[in-house]
C-alpha cells in the first residue's frame, strides 16, 4: 500500500521480487543484479525519507502498515495481561491497557489502539477513544501508582471521539481529569507519539515526565485538514496548514515540546516492524533506568517545570 512519493521506491521492490523469482524458477544466480538494486533501494529510500515535506510526514504517520500499540507490545514485551474497562460504563477498545515486562521490568503499558480491517477498525473507532476509555487508562495509572510502578503510554490516534454520546458521557471532563490526574501522579511517566498525536485525544495520555516521537510520527492541535477546513473553508490547503502547524518530530523538538526523537528504519517503521521496535525498546529501556534514579518528589518537580516551560517564545 504505497503511498504517492513511495511509488520509486515501491518499483526498485518489485525489480527485486521478478528478479529472485526468476532465479528461484530457473535456477538463475542473480545475486549480483540484486546487491546492486538493494543498494539503489537503499539510496532511494534514504532520499525519499530525509526530504518529507510536513503533510507527507502526516502521511507516513497515518500509514495503515505502521506498528499499532498492540504491535509494539507483541515486540517488545513479555509477560503481557491485558484489563478492562473503566468501572462505570464499558470497555473501550480504542484504547488498551495492561501489564507488562520490558528486559524484566514491570510496567502499565497504556495505548491507542487502531484496526486493520473495517470490521476492527469499528470495533476501535478508528483509535478515537470514548471518555470511557480515558477513565480506563486513569484507572491503570491509578493502579500502576499503588504498586509503585512506571507507565508507558504509546499515543496514536487522530483525536478523542466527538459523537453526542461521548460530549453526553463528559469527554471533556475526562480528558481535563487525566491532565490534573498525570500531572500529580506519584510515580515514572513516558509516552511516546508511535503515529498520530491528536489534539486532547493525545495529551489524555501525554502528560508525562518524558515526551518522546518516533522519527516519523506528528503531535499537533488539530489535523491540517481540519486547520485548512477552518482557516481556507476547504481542506485543500493542508498542505500550506500542515507547514504551519509544526507538528513534525524535529519541530517539536525545536520548541521544547518533545524530549526525545526515536529512530525509525530507513522507509519508515511500517518497512521494519522488528527494526523500529528494537529502537523503541532500546529507549524506553534507558529512559526507565534514568527516571528509576529519581525520588518521587524529584520527578513531580521536574514534570512541573516541565509544563510550565512549555508555550515560552522568543522575540525576533
Amino acid at each position: 500500500m504505497p503511498l504517492e512519493f513511495e511509488h520509486g521506491i515501491l518499483g526498485v521492490q518489485v525489480q527485486i521480487d521478478k528478479l529472485l523469482d526468476l532465479a528461484d524458477r530457473k535456477g538463475i544466480d542473480v545475486s549480483s543484479e540484486v546487491e546492486v538494486l538493494r543498494e539503489k533501494l537503499l539510496e532511494i529510500s534514504q532520499q525519499t525519507y530525509e526530504n518529507l515535506s510536513p503533510m507527507e510526514q502526516v502521511l507516513v504517520a497515518r500509514h495503515p502498515q505502521r506498528p499499532y500499540t498492540l504491535d509494539y507490545i507483541d515486540l517488545i514485551c513479555t509477560d503481557w495481561i491485558e484489563l478492562h474497562g473503566d468501572r462505570a460504563f464499558r470497555d473501550d477498545q480504542a484504547i488498551v491497557g495492561g501489564w507488562a515486562r520490558i528486559r524484566g521490568r514491570t510496567v502499565m503499558m497504556i495505548g491507542h489502539q487502531k484496526g486493520r480491517s473495517m470490521k476492527e477498525n469499528l470495533d476501535r473507532n478508528f483509535g478515537m477513544p470514548h471518555p470511557e476509555g480515558y477513565r480506563k487508562a486513569l484507572r491503570l495509572m491509578k493502579q500502576a501508582e499503588k504498586f509503585g510502578r512506571p507507565v508507558v503510554t504509546l499515543i496514536d490516534t487522530p483525536g478523542a471521539y466527538p459523537g453526542i454520546g461521548a460530549e453526553e458521557r463528559g469527554q471533556g471532563e475526562a480528558i481535563a481529569t487525566n491532565l490534573r490526574e498525570m500531572a500529580r501522579l506519584r510515580t515514572p511517566l513516558i509516552s511516546v507519539i508511535i503515529g498520530e498525536g491528536g489534539s486532547g485525544g493525545a495529551l489524555a495520555l501525554g502528560v508525562t515526565d518524558r515526551i518522546m516521537m518516533l522519527e516519523h510520527s506528528v503531535y499537533s492541535v488539530i489535523s491540517p485538514e481540519g486547520c485548512s477546513a477552518i482557516l481556507w473553508r476547504s481542506a485543500e490547503h493542508r498542505e500550506e496548514a500542515a507547514s504551519a502547524l509544526q507538528l513534525t518530530a524535529n519541530d517539536l523538538l525545536d520548541h521544547g515540546v518533545c524530549d526525545e526523537i526515536i529512530p525509525e528504519p530507513v522507509g519508515g517503521a511500517h518497512s521494519n516492524w522488528d527494526s523500529a521496535g528494537a529502537h523503541l525498546e532500546d529507549t524506553l529501556d534507558r529512559v526507565l533506568s534514568e527516571l528509576a534514579e529519581l525520588t518521587i518528589e524529584q520527578l513531580l518537580e521536574s514534570r512541573w517545570a516541565k509544563y510550565e516551560a512549555i508555550g515560552t517564545w522568543r522575540e525576533a
